[in-house]
């Protein structure tokens, strides 16, 4: 389902994809041969639906725009529903600052913790302490099992199942070992993180859940907070149950791809999507790729449901904006600015996480 989009590449020019490449990040041709740092290609937003401008003006007393309702389901917040997406409900600044601060520590540190699944692990199986060693400049190199291959002090190993694993090592050590092994930067790795998976673990190559993996119950905080969040979508005098989580990772110019999540088994149940960093463009299609998308802005804080008719419209995230300008991060900027926080700040300006919980069964 995560994808980092290619330029140049063409597919099937249908409605949806037309929208993507809409909104697509590009760059300035003019800049390719200058010194100067390269400019995105300015890009229309006018017709991108602004649900904080909606809940400032709904706040306030005003009209809400065509399509738009509030939703009347003695939650403790303003919900808003799409009257030609049933099932879809938007909970703008849904998470506090210290919220948002919370789940993305949670997200860099322990979601892609083992036996949680990862886009890494298929390489370089389970990695453990993935940030903490990109924060501390360490280096995962390739090993042989055998004893004694290397001289140097290590620290937590990971196995990719075969005559080889490997091992975090610090920079001084690493250089010591020379070029002889593969090796590449904690730092790199982390920046190549795409998702993770909590839960009940997603098998990719498959397109189902793999409940013989090991894994880990879906945190009770989490748990808690995706049931309070899933009440408005949910039907009347169920809860919702997590079971499932995927986390999703985006850089500078990752792109998810239109797609639909239909492998829970009952689609009445919500998936619940918490946005976290960098301000995004959500984009809302139809049962089929030729309906004409909405888009949205999707930023931090942001809660989104879908259940029912919307889990069978097509949905992605062609950009997320990282320029100071337009990623609207100075609450998570303030709160990130002091002593070992200053990391995820690093981290967090240039990104944006995806964390979307479902009921599997």
């Amino acid at each position: 389902m995560y994808v980092s989009d290619k330029a140049g590449e063409d597919v099937e020019r249908t409605a949806f994809r037309k929208a993507e490449k809409k909104y697509k990040l590009y760059y300035d041709d003019s800049f390719k041969s200058s010194k100067k740092k390269k400019q995105p290609k300015p890009v229309d937003l006018s017709e991108v639906l602004d649900f904080k401008s909606i809940l400032d003006n709904y706040n306030q007393g005003g009209e809400l725009p065509v399509g738009v309702s509030a939703l009347q389901c003695g939650f403790d917040r303003p919900v808003f529903s799409l009257e030609n997406r049933p099932g879809f409900y938007f909970i703008p600044g849904a998470l506090s600052v210290e919220e948002q601060c919370q789940w993305i520590r949670e997200s860099l540190t322990s979601f892609p913790q083992p036996p949680n699944r990862t886009n890494h692990n298929a390489f370089y199986g389970p990695v453990h302490d993935l940030f903490m060693a990109a924060k501390e400049g360490k280096v995962l190199i390739e090993e042989e099992t055998s004893p004694g291959f290397l001289g140097a002090e290590s620290t937590s190993s990971v196995s990719n199942g075969d005559a080889h694993k490997w091992k975090f090592y610090e920079e001084e050590d690493a250089k010591s070992i020379g070029k002889a092994s593969k090796s590449i930067p904690a730092s790199v790795l982390l920046r190549k993180l795409r998702w993770s998976t909590l839960g009940l673990q997603f098998d990719w190559s498959k397109r189902n859940y793999d409940v013989s993996l090991p894994h880990n119950k879906i945190p009770d905080a989490l748990c808690r907070l995706a049931k309070r969040m899933a009440a408005p979508a949910m039907p009347m005098g169920e809860e919702f149950q997590p079971e499932a989580a995927i986390v999703n990772y985006f850089g500078l110019g990752d792109t998810l791809g239109g797609h639909l999540d239909d492998m829970e088994a009952d689609w009445s149940k919500p998936i619940v999507s918490m946005s976290l960093g960098c301000k995004a463009i959500f984009l809302l299609g139809g049962r089929t790729r030729q309906d004409q998308p909405l888009a949205m802005f999707l930023r931090s804080g942001d809660i989104v449901l879908m259940a029912g008719e919307a889990r069978e419209c097509f949905h992605g995230v062609p950009r997320i904006f990282t320029d100071k300008e337009h990623a609207e991060i100075t609450p998570l900027e303030e709160q990130f600015s002091h002593g070992d926080d200053l990391c995820f700040l690093e981290y967090i300006r240039t990104s944006r996480i995806n964390v979307n919980i479902r009921q599997v069964f």
